[in-house]
């Protein structure tokens, strides 16, 4: 059995977490001296002037229902990208410990590999954009520590091969994560499902993209209960602020709104690929099961600097492996969608 414990570096597993004297009182209180708050209330509104809940009891007991999983295998942090940082700074010692990536794929890994100064592998994807899984399993070594899958990839867009994830996660002897940010959009169930029986899984989820709450920066990890744990007590203790939360919960109880906005994003997704296989300057506009478009144009520069002249803004990714004169495109609105297919007609009158 993986014990991922094992893996903590050492300060961290001997670490004794921050705790306010608010969170060791377990009774009801009516006034608050402990903290060195302002009593007098908040320049910003009422009840701001109080420390959010550090464990954010409500939010992740709704999102431990909502995902169906235990509340103990829930991490709620600002963004995934603090989430990211955590595995970095729980698993990996500076300057020795490994981590495997996958270009193509989301820049804040490698970012965060540097800032952590952990050694960092790279395994491309295939021509196909999945995984190479040999080529994975036999970059693995005993200073390996973490592994990031994306999936559905980010920029390729695509699932990964759910059966090559699988592989590695029971072939591996160290952590592996799976950044599900944009699983909504595609016709495959999460991984959460196999997290009780995978105790190295970590699976990386967001309300950032098909709940449109990208400002308000709530990211999710899901993983046992005793990788939850470490994040839980190397984290700041107010990661969340008290608006935050409060949005996360009213987005949390609106998910018709979220499910309409699903299937309008993937009926726009399949209108605008196919309309972009119709022009002429297009090469290839690739499969996608996330809420974008990666396409391949003749003259990719030429076509970034015009739509910017025109005020829109596509990413450039064509210094990526396997992503040569490659934008990506994010689906918008159908009207938003429309001026872009109006704008790359015009390019293609000069």
């Amino acid at each position: 059995m993986f014990q991922p414990e094992r893996l903590i570096r050492p300060n961290i597993a001997a670490l004794v977490p921050y705790s306010s004297a608010r969170s060791e009182y377990c009774g009801t209180a009516e006034i608050y001296l402990d903290a060195n708050e302002n009593s007098h209330g908040s320049a910003a509104g009422n009840g701001f002037n109080r420390y959010p809940d550090p464990v954010q009891k409500q939010l992740r007991k709704r999102v431990a229902t909502l995902f169906n999983v235990p509340e103990e295998s829930v991490f709620l942090g600002n963004g995934s990208d603090e989430a990211i940082d955590l595995l970095f700074r729980i698993f990996c010692r500076p300057g020795i410990d490994e981590v495997i990536i996958c270009p193509p794929t989301y820049g804040m890994y490698e970012t965060a590999a540097a800032i952590n100064d952990a050694v960092l592998r790279r395994v491309p994807l295939t021509a196909e954009f999945q995984l190479d899984v040999g080529g994975i399993l036999n970059t693995i070594n005993e200073s390996t520590r973490l592994i990031f899958l994306c999936s559905p990839n980010n920029p390729t867009g695509n699932l990964l091969r759910r059966s090559d994830i699988m592989a590695i996660c029971n072939a591996a002897d160290c952590i592996v994560v799976v950044d599900e940010a944009y699983i909504e959009f595609a016709d495959c169930p999460s991984l959460l499902s196999e997290i009780p029986k995978t105790p190295n899984l970590v699976v990386l989820r967001t309300l950032s993209k098909a709940f449109g709450c990208a400002g308000v920066r709530i990211g999710m990890a899901f993983a046992n209960h005793k990788i939850i744990s470490v994040m839980n007590t190397v984290k700041p203790p107010y990661n969340i602020g008290t608006p935050a939360a409060q949005l996360a919960n009213a987005a949390l109880s609106r998910l018709e709104n979220v499910e309409s906005w699903i299937k309008e994003i993937i009926s726009e997704r399949s209108r605008l690929a196919f309309a972009l296989g119709t022009r002429r300057s297009v090469e290839c506009v690739f499969p996608s099961d996330a809420n974008f478009l990666l396409t391949r144009f003749r003259e990719a520069g030429r076509m970034y600097d015009f739509l910017i002249s025109r005020g829109i803004v596509v990413r450039d990714r064509r210094r990526l492996p396997l992503c040569e004169q490659c934008l990506r495109i994010t689906v918008g609105t159908a009207a938003e969608n429309q001026t872009l297919l109006d704008a790359i007609d015009e390019f293609e009158r000069l």
